[in-house]
């Protein structure tokens, strides 16, 4: 248990560091032109219609980092500094978020799984931590509550973890659409890689801290008679 502690606190820390070198790769970036001072909503625009994707929305949405597709309303969402930004930041995330769009048009296998998951995880997560609280009240009288609430949490785990591969080849498709629209340097694509590469370590870090929790949960279930 102590060294499952001590993972925790580790992933914590790294969960903060990678978190803060997001923002300042995002903080560089974004003072960088994009090429011909395309907006990020142009760029998104321009990759949807080279992909032959024509019923996507594209539409702006409040916050920072708020970036995201909704398959089930078909629009892409960019942040007002994506949106109207005219960086390199701004076109990678853009074309990431467009990745997604070209992901479900073409039925990629990982964005199915992912699909079929979210009904489940959605009641998963709007549960979870009252199950296992509750869970690790009566874990001497009634375990069969934490086990049930593991199982919720594994639910969660996987789902960080399905969404690793579709996040990762999304910012693929991002990056060889960019190479292939001509519109771009050599220099501005590695900036953009490496923006993209930063966001894409948030989702290993989150997915390793949900395993780690979760086995904590499990050593609690096992110990329950210690």
């Amino acid at each position: 248990m102590a060294i499952l502690w001590i993972l925790m606190i580790g992933m914590f820390l790294v969960s903060y560091l990678v978190q803060n070198r997001l923002k300042s790769k995002f903080k560089k970036y974004s003072k960088i032109a994009s090429p011909n001072n395309i907006s990020g909503a142009e760029i998104a625009e321009r990759m949807l219609n080279e992909n032959g994707i024509y019923d996507v929305k594209i539409q702006s949405t409040r916050g920072s980092l708020t970036d995201h597709y909704n398959p089930t309303n078909n629009t892409v969402n960019l942040s007002n500094e994506v949106y109207n930004g005219r960086s390199v930041m701004a076109m990678a995330v853009a074309a990431h978020e467009c990745g997604h769009a070209v992901q479900h048009a073409r039925a990629y296998a990982p964005v199915k799984l992912r699909s079929a998951l979210v009904p489940v995880v959605s009641f998963a997560s709007n549960w979870v931590q009252w199950v296992l609280i509750g869970g690790i009240l009566l874990v001497q009288s009634f375990p069969q509550l934490l086990l049930f609430g593991i199982a919720l949490f594994a639910m969660t785990t996987l789902f960080s973890f399905v969404t690793l591969p579709v996040e990762i080849d999304a910012s693929r498709r991002a990056l060889v659409w960019l190479k292939q629209s001509g519109i771009t340097t050599v220099e501005m694509r590695e900036n953009a890689k490496d923006a993209l590469t930063a966001a894409a370590y948030t989702y290993v870090v989150a997915a390793l801290g949900s395993l780690v929790t979760l086995l904590y949960y499990v050593m609690i279930f096992l110990g329950r008679r210690n």
